[in-house]
């Protein structure tokens, strides 16, 4: 997997590239390039993120294929850096105060097909391959109530 820092759209990850040649190697950098610092993140990327005051950025899972929302959840910079090496979708519990790899415990994995952050650097997008319900409560996806719109 590789994270590459695309002009136009940001940072993305894509497993394989580039050795599957499924994008250019200008501009990868990979985990094995990550520099000493605070953050276990790429420099260039732990700056461009913009925390909220728990040190937490909102990830958006998304079903690559289907462009379906399937939930929202937590990352720190360890969990994203999780998330980008191992290739599943790992979280920050903000109740439980641990980290929690999606699927462990129910075998509803999220096998990561790529990441993005956005343009203001306080969210990403993580494109799954969704094994099972994405929700807790058994439902695929956390988006299920709908609300009335009046307007």
């Amino acid at each position: 997997m590789s994270l590459v820092r695309e002009a136009t759209s940001g940072w993305s990850v894509v497993p394989g590239a580039p050795e599957t040649g499924s994008r250019s190697c200008s501009g990868c950098v990979t985990m094995a390039d990550m520099p000493e610092s605070t953050s276990p993140l790429p420099t260039e990327l732990a700056a461009g993120l913009k925390r909220d005051e728990h040190g937490l950025v909102a990830a958006v899972i998304q079903q690559h294929d289907t462009r379906e929302v399937l939930m929202l959840g937590w990352m720190d910079d360890e969990a994203l850096r999780r998330t980008l090496s191992e290739g599943r979708v790992t979280f920050w519990s903000r109740s439980r105060g641990e980290y929690w790899r999606k699927g462990d415990t129910s075998g509803h994995v999220q096998h990561v097909r790529s990441v993005s952050l956005d343009c203001d650097g306080d969210a990403v997008l993580v494109r799954v391959d969704q094994v099972g319900a994405a929700c807790h409560t058994g439902e695929r996806t956390c988006f299920f109530t709908p609300l009335e719109v009046t307007a």
